[in-house]
């Protein structure tokens, strides 16, 4: 199945019948991984859409073009040319309601060594969570000449953390992370899919996940 552009194991029962827990379905986005997600079935559609009815080109109507909002989404990854000294950082917020109780999972690497941070964050919604881990994870470095590069799924945490998007909400916290930013020689925030097998993203994943669960 396909939930919120990604493709998703859905779980059935012998009988056939979709999996249900309090009126919600049972997803993985790995089949061998541990956490488990439950979603509105509502929420899931079949892999590859439906056919739909080809017009010529003369027959569509001439629609304005909207100038798109500048997107991390919309740049060229800058992740191929990372130094080989460079600290790198996968960090990762969960949210069980959103807002709900609340995780951050940070997976830091500098060559052969690795630390993990899993954390109980209180009641938050999601981009807070993904927020505080990238907060968390700058926090934790003890210097500030190396180079750095923070991967991360959050569209959201990009835009408003390097592509000066109109902050609404969390603009305290967001302040803080670019105050914290600007300590570093050179700091990049690097956008990556989500769920897609990158296993660092999937071990942030895990530990924000099981920092909700102990919760």
């Amino acid at each position: 199945m396909m939930f919120k552009d990604n493709k998703v194991w859905q779980a059935f029962s012998p009988d056939n019948s979709p999996v249900i827990k309090n009126g919600k379905v049972l997803i993985k986005y790995n089949v061998k991984q541990e956490y488990e997600y439950w979603v509105y079935e509502n929420k899931l559609e079949p892999v590859g859409k439906p056919e739909t009815l080809q017009m010529s080109d003369d027959q569509k109507p001439a629609l304005p073009k909207k100038k798109k909002k500048q997107s991390p989404d919309s740049f060229p990854s800058p992740d191929d040319n990372i130094p080989e000294d460079a600290i790198s950082i996968y960090t990762d917020g969960s949210s069980s309601g959103n807002p709900g109780p609340s995780g951050i999972g940070v997976l830091l690497r500098f060559g052969k060594h690795e630390k993990e941070l899993s954390r109980d964050i209180g009641i938050a919604t999601n981009n807070i969570a993904e927020l505080e881990a990238i907060k968390a994870a700058l926090l934790e470095l003890k210097t500030t000449n190396k180079p750095v590069r923070i991967f991360t799924d959050s569209t959201y945490a990009l835009g408003v953390l390097t592509f000066n998007w109109k902050v609404k909400k969390n603009g305290d916290l967001i302040d803080s992370i670019k105050k914290s930013m600007k300590r570093f020689n050179d700091l990049k925030l690097i956008k990556i899919r989500g769920h897609a097998g990158q296993e660092g993203n999937e071990r942030a994943d895990f530990l924000a996940n099981k920092a909700v669960k102990k919760r």
